[in-house]
């Protein structure tokens, strides 16, 4: 078993991790909502694609992490967690630029005018509606899971590994399932950009 690499002090825990979560709420929210029109000299969807291929490694990473934990490697389990995250961190950075110099794209326009028509609809099929369950239970998971994420590597961080076991039971499934689901959401809406 690991030692205790941080001193525990869940107050200033709670704060850090409220403030953190909130924050990246709100950009995530808000700068969603924005569209900066500037001429990068390069495609601006290759942040989609650099975020997918982030979360693609989180996702195998999730899993390397859950085996090493299984065979008691506990201080590669917790060297891969601790890249896991930081992979994440540079995930939302990748995020947040692909939506703040594309704007948003809708599944099945492709026309790229913003609007579905009922020939775009139609050409769509049900796997709009696919893409719309997976975006939608994707996004809510993803704003749910980051504190628990943040809470889990705390207690782990503090030596509580009880704690830190319980709250992976919840927090492990649905970070892997927010990763593998944003892969398959970037392979449906990537045909549409433009």
């Amino acid at each position: 078993m690991l030692t205790q690499t941080w001193q525990k002090n869940d107050k200033k825990a709670h704060i850090l991790i409220w403030i953190f979560s909130a924050i990246v709420f709100l950009a995530v929210t808000i700068l969603d909502k924005l569209t900066l029109d500037v001429n990068l000299g390069f495609n601006p969807h290759i942040f989609a694609l650099l975020s997918a291929g982030i979360n693609s490694m989180v996702s195998v990473l999730l899993i390397a992490g859950l085996i090493f934990v299984k065979q008691k490697k506990y201080q590669l389990h917790k060297n891969t967690m601790m890249f896991t995250m930081a992979l994440s961190v540079l995930f939302l950075v990748f995020y947040i630029a692909h939506h703040l110099f594309t704007g948003e794209t809708k599944y099945g326009d492709l026309n790229h005018d913003g609007l579905l028509s009922d020939e775009e609809k139609s050409l769509a099929g049900t796997a709009r509606y696919l893409y719309y369950f997976i975006i939608s239970t994707h996004i809510t998971l993803a704003g749910i899971v980051m504190p628990f994420v943040l809470y889990s590597a705390y207690r782990a961080l503090t030596g509580e590994f009880s704690i830190h076991k319980k709250l992976v039971r919840y927090t492990f499934p649905i970070w892997l399932y927010v990763a593998v689901t944003g892969v398959i959401v970037y392979l449906m809406i990537s045909p549409y950009y433009n």
